[in-house]
């Protein structure tokens, strides 16, 4: 009898999974793709005459609440109280998976820029709306051409804009936090800007970068305190990577 339950369960599950399959490629994602469109077109027209503006973000942040509705994933975040939409922050987040970025963009309270890879420039529409919506483009593969870009992205940080940098540099393989990059250390160093880290959880649970196959639930994005690198001046970088990681660390593996 038991065997049978279990048997008749494990059958229902494989329903549901092939259902949601069919209702993620034949729905979800063409809507998305839709939507993805149109916000691009918004943003496009938008950006130049609303530069650093709510409204410019508007488009953005319901796309991504829209596009994280359609693949029933939930955001739940906390620690807002922490930042002030007033101040420009150095925001970095570990980095999971494509989920992280709607859930940044969607619940985020704050106008900022992402520090992006360049190969995203060459997404039709889509990299022409983030140009000129004011994103950073960095070419890692350039060094000379990387330091113009953060030169850039520092020009920008000001009057409560902030950036947001996943100092991993990609998404985690393993869900597992990797080490972190300096790019996003030496801005806040150079411009004196508070770094607040952000722990993401529960996105590798949703999409991992291996597969494209969505599992609905729960993300988790924690907004620690912002931490001010005055105390790290003029030669305790490496000191302070240390505490933004293991401040991350500490709400991940919880």
């Amino acid at each position: 009898m038991k065997t049978l339950i279990s048997n008749s369960f494990l059958n229902m599950n494989d329903v549901k999974n092939f259902l949601f399959f069919l209702y993620q490629w034949l729905i979800a994602f063409p809507i998305i793709i839709v939507i993805s469109i149109i916000t691009a077109l918004i943003t496009i027209l938008l950006s130049p005459i609303f530069p650093n503006k709510k409204i410019s973000y508007f488009p953005a942040r319901w796309w991504s609440r829209i596009c994280c509705a359609l693949c029933f994933v939930k955001v739940k975040i906390r620690g807002t109280e922490n930042i002030d939409p007033k101040q420009s922050y150095v925001f970095i987040s570990n980095h999971q998976s494509l989920f992280d970025i709607f859930a940044i963009y969607g619940w985020l309270p704050s106008i900022f820029k992402w520090l992006m890879k360049i190969e995203l420039r060459k997404i039709p529409l889509v990299g022409t709306a983030c140009e000129l919506a004011g994103h950073i483009f960095i070419d890692r593969s350039n060094p000379i051409a990387a330091q113009e870009s953060i030169k850039k992205a520092e020009k920008k940080l000001k009057n409560g804009v902030s950036v947001v940098i996943f100092p991993e540099g990609t998404r985690t393989r393993d869900g597992k936090l990797g080490k972190f990059k300096h790019g996003a250390f030496r801005i806040a160093t150079d411009l004196s800007l508070p770094i607040v880290p952000i722990t993401i959880r529960g996105s590798f649970e949703r999409i991992s970068r291996s597969t494209l196959k969505i599992t609905p639930g729960t993300i988790e994005m924690i907004i620690h305190q912002p931490i001010d690198v005055n105390a790290y001046l003029p030669n305790k970088l490496s000191e302070l990577v240390k505490l933004s990681w293991e401040t991350i660390y500490s709400e991940l593996e919880k």
